[in-house]
């Protein structure tokens, strides 16, 4: 009988009619089933177990209760071979711009803001995963004044300066006694919202090679 019942509730019989509801039986199976895990907890999840085997492939190897910063930037500077965005050095002739016309030879890098989001879930998962946040070792100084380096030194070499995006001006609703003349007022004005937002949407893509 049970069985009908879960044929038809799945529509196994091709027609809408035989649906019948749940029993409490159905409804108590489908609480207990996981939740599935979000984008960000999946990653999390993925670039933890990358940390963990990172340190496990050292030699020797490194119990996760000895890690400390050093071993986070060995971790951050042996991530840059699998790095997409081409970081100019100094001497090459496409230093600090943006968009060059040729390819050149300088290396690939992990870019400042996938490092600094890798940070941030490394930080949360270590605490879940039982350590203390006094002996964090994703949280220290050391690990913000590289990663402040490092944007800085990708910005020079890139020629695509780190800024936030500025926030549009709330746009206010015209009248008719006001319409035309706010729209001759803010005519001269109006340049200068779109310039900055021009600026700001340059300044914020990021160019992959």
């Amino acid at each position: 009988m049970s069985h009908d019942r879960g044929k038809a509730f799945s529509g196994g019989d091709g027609s809408s009619s035989g649906y019948s509801s749940p029993s409490p039986t159905d409804h108590h199976e489908q609480q207990q089933q996981p939740a599935t895990p979000s984008r960000y907890e999946s990653q999390k999840r993925r670039d933890w177990n990358t940390f963990g085997q990172y340190l496990r492939n050292q030699r020797p190897p490194v119990p996760l209760s000895q890690c400390n910063y050093s071993h986070v930037l060995e971790f951050l500077r042996y991530l840059d071979q699998f790095g997409k965005t081409k970081v100019h050095l100094q001497g090459c002739m496409f230093y600090g711009q943006p968009e060059p016309p040729a390819p050149c030879t300088c290396p690939l890098r992990q870019a400042w803001g996938s490092l600094d989001a890798l940070i941030g879930r490394l930080r949360a998962a270590y605490e879940e995963n039982g350590g203390a946040p006094e002996s964090n070792p994703f949280a220290s100084g050391a690990i913000r004044v590289y990663l402040r380096e490092v944007r800085e030194c990708q910005a020079k070499a890139r020629g695509i300066p780190y800024k936030k995006k500025k926030k549009k001006p709330t746009a206010t609703t015209p009248t008719s006694s006001s319409s035309s003349s706010s729209g001759r007022g803010g005519g001269g004005g109006g340049g200068g919202p779109g310039n900055s937002d021009r600026d700001s949407s340059t300044s914020s893509i990021m160019h992959f090679s």
